[in-house]
C-alpha cells in the first residue's frame, strides 16, 4: 500500500542524539492526522483495531485507525508455540469458523513429561496435570497465520494497515502527553549519511496511540521509564523461546497431540523453563524450548540446550525421518500480574505482551493479549465519543475475565524461580488444582534477569555436542530457515551504550555470554587470544530482544532497523 498519499508536508530538524554528520541537516518529514494509531500487528494490536471498527459501525461513529507493523507483512515477525484458547476470538468474531479463521487442528490429547535425564522421562498421569495446562476445546495453530487472518479482517473493516513501517520514535505534545509516533528513516548508510535511496520517516499524530509491540517493545520500554509505569510493581521477568517447525514422517504423525515438559536438559545447568511439542495438520510438528532468562551460569546457550533436548528418545522419536523447515526465537514476558506495569499514559495505552498481560502459566497467552486489545478498543471508542477517559481502561481491566485469569496464576513464574522446577511445580499444582489460585500468598522475585549472571570463572562450562545435521543443527543454518534479512548498509540497530565495556566486563568477567544467549549468532568475539573485539552481525538478528534483556550491565539496546528487516516467518 502506498502510504504517501495520506500525508501532508512539514519540516523538522534532526534530533540532537543523531550522528553529528547529520546534525546540520533539515529533513522534510510528512505527517498525518488520525484518531488512533496502533503500533504492532500482533494479536493485541489487531484485536484492538478490529474491535474499534466494529464499535464504530455499531454506533455510526467515524473513527480513523492506522496500524503500523515493522515486518514485511502482518505475521512475518509473529512467533509462538502455539496452543490457542479461542475465548477472546469467540467474543470478537463469533462467526470465525465461517470467516475461515485458520484454527484447523483441535487438541485431542495432552501429555506432560518430566524429563529426568538424557534418556529417561516420567509421563505424568492426567489427574496430576496442573489445571491451567489442560487444553480441552483449544487448538494448535500458527499464530502468524492467525494474525494474517486478523489483518485481513481489520482491513475489511476499514483499518489502514501499513506493513514495513516500524514506529521508531514517540512524539509528545508540549504538555508531555503522547502526540503519536514517527516511522523510521530509510536509506541511511552505516555511518549515518544519507544514501541516494534516502527517505525520511513519517509522523502520525493521533488522539490516542496504542502500543502493542510485543515483548520488550523498544518504545514501550522508553514509555515505562518516562512515565514511571513500573513504580511499585514487581520486577519483570522474561524467557527466550526457541522454536522449530518440522515436516515429519506421516507414520509418526498424531494430529492434535500436545506435549509439554520440564526438567532435563535445563536442570543440569541450574536453569528453569520448559518444552513443548505440538502435532499440527499436514504432518507438521512445532517444537521448542523455553529457557527462563533468570539463569546464572553465563556458559548456558539456550539454542544448544534445544539441540540437546531433541536428542532425548521421547522427542527424537517424533522427529526421526523428518525435515526441519523453519526456525525462530522470541523473548517471552513471564512476570505476570505481579509485574504488570500501569498501562495508562496521557494520550496512550500499553496493551498485549508489552504490558505483561501474557498468562504464561497456561502455556498460552494469545487470547489474553487479544482481550487486552479489545478492552482498550472499547475504552478508546468511549474516549473518542467524549464519554470516558483513558483511565477507565484500568477499571475495565480489573472487572474482566482477563484480570481474573492473571490473578489466579500470579505466582506461577515466581514459584519456579524461587523453588526450582520440582518444588515450584509442586507449589503450582497445589495452588492451581486444590486452591484454584486463591492462596492468600503472593510470591516475590525481585532480582532482574540481567543481574542473575555470575562470573564465568565461578561456573561450570557446558560441553555442548557438535550438531549432526540430521536432528541437531548450528545457528547459521537455523537463521537461514528464518528467512532473516536486513539491508547491510544501514546504522546498526543493536546499540552499545558504552562500547568500551564489552571486553573488560562481558568478555573477561562473564566469558562473552552474548555469544551464547543470542540464538542467531549476532554477537561474536574475534581475535580472542590477542586483542578481543566484539563484532555485531546485525544482519542475523531475528528480533528476539534477548540481548536487550540479558546483557549483564544492560549495555545493549535494541532499536528498530529499517522497515521490512528481520525474519520472515511462514507457518510459525
Amino acid at each position: 500500500m502506498n502510504c504517501r498519499r495520506f500525508f501532508g508536508n512539514r519540516r523538522f530538524p534532526i534530533p540532537q542524539n543523531t550522528p553529528s554528520i547529520m546534525s546540520e541537516e533539515i529533513v522534510e518529514r510528512e505527517s498525518m492526522e488520525v484518531d488512533v494509531v496502533i503500533v504492532g500487528g500482533g494479536p493485541a494490536g489487531l484485536a484492538a483495531a478490529c474491535r474499534l471498527m466494529q464499535l464504530a459501525g455499531e454506533r455510526e461513529q467515524e473513527i480513523s485507525v492506522v496500524l503500523l507493523e515493522k515486518g514485511s507483512e502482518v505475521g512475518a515477525h509473529i512467533l509462538s508455540g502455539a496452543v490457542f484458547e479461542p475465548r477472546a476470538l469467540n467474543e470478537l468474531f463469533p462467526d470465525w469458523k465461517d470467516r475461515g479463521a485458520p484454527l484447523d487442528t483441535p487438541v485431542t490429547r495432552d501429555r506432560v513429561l518430566m524429563f529426568r535425564n538424557a534418556s529417561k522421562a516420567f509421563d505424568m498421569p492426567h489427574w496430576m496435570h496442573p489445571k491451567p495446562m489442560l487444553n480441552d476445546g483449544n487448538y494448535i495453530i500458527s499464530l502468524g497465520d492467525v494474525c494474517r487472518w486478523l489483518g485481513e479482517q481489520a482491513e475489511s473493516l476499514g483499518v489502514e494497515v501499513f506493513p514495513g513501517f516500524p514506529a521508531s520514535e514517540v512524539l509528545f505534545h508540549e504538555d508531555g502527553s503522547i502526540k503519536g509516533v514517527a516511522t523510521g528513516e530509510m536509506g541511511r548508510g552505516r555511518d549515518g549519511t544519507a544514501k541516494a535511496s534516502y527517505e525520511p520517516g513519517m509522523e502520525l499524530h493521533a488522539r490516542v496511540t496504542l502500543f502493542a509491540e510485543g515483548c520488550r517493545g523498544h518504545l514501550g520500554k522508553q514509555l515505562i521509564r518516562r512515565f514511571g509505569l513500573d513504580e511499585g510493581r514487581d520486577t519483570q521477568h522474561y524467557a527466550i523461546g526457541i522454536k522449530e517447525l518440522w515436516k515429519i514422517n506421516p507414520s509418526r504423525h498424531q494430529p492434535g497431540l500436545v506435549l509439554h515438559g520440564a526438567g532435563w536438559p535445563l536442570n543440569e545447568s541450574g536453569s528453569t523453563g520448559g518444552s513443548f511439542l505440538y502435532h499440527l495438520g499436514e504432518d507438521l510438528v512445532s517444537m521448542g524450548l523455553i529457557t527462563d532468562l533468570s539463569y546464572s551460569n553465563p556458559h548456558v546457550s539456550p539454542f544448544d540446550e534445544l539441540q540437546r533436548f531433541k536428542q532425548h528418545p521421547e522427542i527424537r522419536e517424533h522427529l526421526e525421518g523428518g525435515e526441519r523447515i523453519a526456525y525462530g526465537a522470541r523473548a517471552i514476558t513471564k512476570g505476570g500480574l505481579n509485574a504488570l506495569p500501569r498501562m495508562v499514559m496521557p494520550g496512550g495505552l500499553l496493551i498485549g505482551c508489552d504490558a505483561g498481560t501474557l498468562n504464561f502459566s497456561k502455556i498460552k497467552g494469545s487470547h489474553t493479549a487479544m482481550k487486552s486489545g479489545m478492552l482498550a478498543a472499547e475504552t478508546v471508542a468511549d474516549v473518542l465519543a467524549g464519554n470516558a477517559s483513558l483511565k477507565d481502561y484500568e477499571s475495565r481491566f480489573r472487572d474482566s475475565w482477563l484480570h481474573q485469569e492473571l490473578h489466579r496464576s500470579r505466582n506461577f513464574g515466581a514459584a519456579i524461580h524461587k523453588f526450582g522446577t520440582w518444588l515450584g511445580g509442586s507449589w503450582n499444582y497445589i495452588e492451581q488444582n486444590i486452591f484454584a489460585g486463591r492462596l492468600p500468598v503472593t510470591l516475590k522475585d525481585p532480582k532482574p534477569d540481567h543481574e542473575a549472571l555470575r562470573p564465568a570463572g565461578e561456573c561450570k562450562t557446558i560441553p555442548y555436542p557438535k550438531p549432526d545435521g540430521v536432528i541437531t543443527f548450528d545457528k547459521t543454518s537455523s537463521v537461514y530457515l528464518s528467512s532473516t534479512n536486513h539491508e547491510e548498509d544501514q546504522p546498526v540497530h543493536l546499540r552499545l551504550g558504552e562500547p568500551e565495556r564489552a571486553v573488560p566486563v562481558n568478555f573477561e568477567r562473564y566469558g562473552g555470554p552474548e555469544e551464547r544467549f543470542c540464538p542467531a549468532g549476532v554477537y561474536e568475539y574475534v581475535d580472542r587470544d590477542s586483542a578481543p573485539e566484539l563484532r555485531i552481525n546485525a544482519q542475523n538478528c531475528v528480533h528476539c530482544k534477548t540481548c536487550d534483556i540479558k546483557d549483564p550491565t544492560e549495555n545493549i539496546t535494541w532499536v528498530s532497523p529499517e522497515g521490512t528487516g528481520g525474519p520472515n516467518y511462514t507457518g510459525m
